[in-house]
């Protein structure tokens, strides 16, 4: 786990690099569906103000009820006519696109296959689908992970840069209201690790009920303590995605927009660890060493996090001390990324 923030970062980037490389395409396609949106919204606007004008005539007499009707009637089929030629102009440039692709003029990553379907606006009433009141994520989260005491940072008794935190698992993510799509509730399961890498070759040991930092007789090339807790998250998450309304309907869909979660979690401790590594006459060695080492078999804290869409800034804070009977009472706190995805 040593390099796992590297590589980790260099999967981030070769990701990206592999966006950028079907960039072309996604970005016509989606240039292609705005416009189609847009020439729906623009004609149903459009008519909407051709029968207010309607409207107006009959409510001052100048009209007929049947007159309005037929004339209301004559404007929506004209309007119709309209939107389909062109929408018809604009699958025209999707299938040209889609033809280019084929021919291999476009380049994209083979490994991905985009199906794009069209429909026209006498079936678009079905073209824009909610999400369930409730939908499930997976969530993984990473970042830096270090102790307080007394409000202080210990960043002197474990690397700042070194000591990491990975947490990965679901959640279900429930709107609270019928009508709205603000609040939400989102609880789940994860498995979260903590590590710590003392400084100055120190490592832990037990002695009785107290677990103290040590000067490590052994010149190490590296020091971790992991703890592993099983823990259940729940947040109040406010999600701002805005509903989209069609045809007198309304949708909601999360994760489109900022997002923030306020809450906590709570679990037990599933496994404490040293990890020791060293080198002796040319020969590395690796030494792991599981033990309770008067860790808290319980865990529970407050957690909160602030982003755009699937990703968040990510903070966490134990409310109960690692070490159960230490005179010096040492609180685990982390910072770092968030990944939700639907």
């Amino acid at each position: 786990m040593k390099n796992i923030t590297i590589y980790f970062i260099l999967f981030f980037f070769l990701l990206i690099s592999k966006v950028m490389g079907q960039e072309t395409f996604e970005s016509e396609a989606k240039r292609i569906a705005n416009k189609i949106e847009k020439i729906t919204k623009e004609e149903k606007e459009a008519l909407k103000e051709e029968v207010e004008a309607v409207n107006v005539q009959l409510s001052e007499g100048k009209i007929t009820q049947q007159q309005a009707d037929k004339r209301k009637k004559e404007l929506a089929e004209a309007r119709a006519v309209i939107i389909e030629e062109k929408i018809t102009l604009a699958q025209n440039e999707l299938n040209d696109l889609v033809q280019k692709k084929v021919d291999g003029k476009i380049k994209e990553d083979s490994s991905k296959v985009y199906m794009i379907r069209w429909k026209s606006h006498k079936d678009s009433k079905d073209s824009i689908h909610g999400e369930k009141r409730t939908t499930s994520q997976f969530v993984f989260a990473m970042g830096l992970n270090n102790m307080m005491v007394d409000g202080k940072l210990q960043d002197s008794n474990y690397s700042f840069i070194g000591s990491h935190f990975y947490e990965w698992g679901f959640t279900y993510n429930s709107r609270l209201l019928k009508n709205d799509n603000l609040l939400h509730a989102k609880y789940g399961l994860s498995s979260m690790y903590n590590n710590i890498r003392p400084t100055d070759n120190r490592s832990f040991v037990v002695n009785g009920d107290q677990t103290n930092l040590e000067v490590n007789p052994v010149n190490l090339n590296e020091s971790r303590f992991r703890n592993v807790y099983l823990v259940a998250p729940v947040h109040l998450e406010f999600d701002f995605s805005r509903p989209v309304e069609s045809n007198g309907k309304t949708y909601f869909k999360t994760h489109r927009s900022f997002r923030f979660g306020i809450g906590g979690y709570a679990g037990i401790n599933v496994k404490s660890k040293q990890i020791l590594k060293f080198e002796e006459e040319d020969l590395k060695y690796k030494t792991t060493i599981k033990g309770d080492y008067n860790v808290n078999n319980f865990i529970y804290g407050l957690s909160s996090y602030i982003g755009y869409r699937e990703l968040s800034l990510y903070f966490k804070y134990d409310l109960n001390p690692l070490f159960q009977n230490n005179l010096i009472k040492e609180n685990n706190i982390s910072l770092g990324l968030r990944v939700d995805l639907n």
